[in-house]
């Protein structure tokens, strides 16, 4: 377990992928580009992310940051991969919830690009 301070910054998009991450608790924000555009905050104990780590990808495919003290379980990649192929039925599983993990991820991002602009109450 690790701990981390607010305002802690994880990975940076297109960092070395060395690492699979998972909220103990506190929030994490995800972001992409050189403004930081948010795409989605981990905020639910048990949520996982870091997945470019376990699917062949060399560099994060977002930037992470602590948004608040932040506990997460940290397992370096090469590790985590030699488990699950020394494991193969729970490998399975496991690369299952991954999946639908990104799959939700990816409504959600739907979501957000799909609906109309909240109006500016300046």
């Amino acid at each position: 377990m690790v701990s981390h301070a607010e305002g802690d910054i994880l990975f940076r998009e297109n960092d070395e992928a060395r690492y699979f991450y998972i909220l103990l608790n506190g929030r994490v924000k995800l972001s992409v580009g050189e403004g930081g555009q948010g795409v989605y905050d981990v905020g639910q104990n048990g949520e996982a992310f870091g997945w470019s780590s376990l699917i062949g990808r060399d560099v994060y495919s977002a930037s992470a940051a602590c948004v608040e003290p932040t506990k997460l379980l940290v397992t370096d990649r090469q590790k985590l991969a030699k488990v699950l192929e020394q494991d193969p039925a729970n490998g399975l599983i496991f690369i299952r919830q991954l999946a639908a993990t990104l799959g939700n991820r990816l409504l959600e991002t739907y979501k957000k690009i799909s609906s109309p602009p909240k109006p500016d109450i300046s």
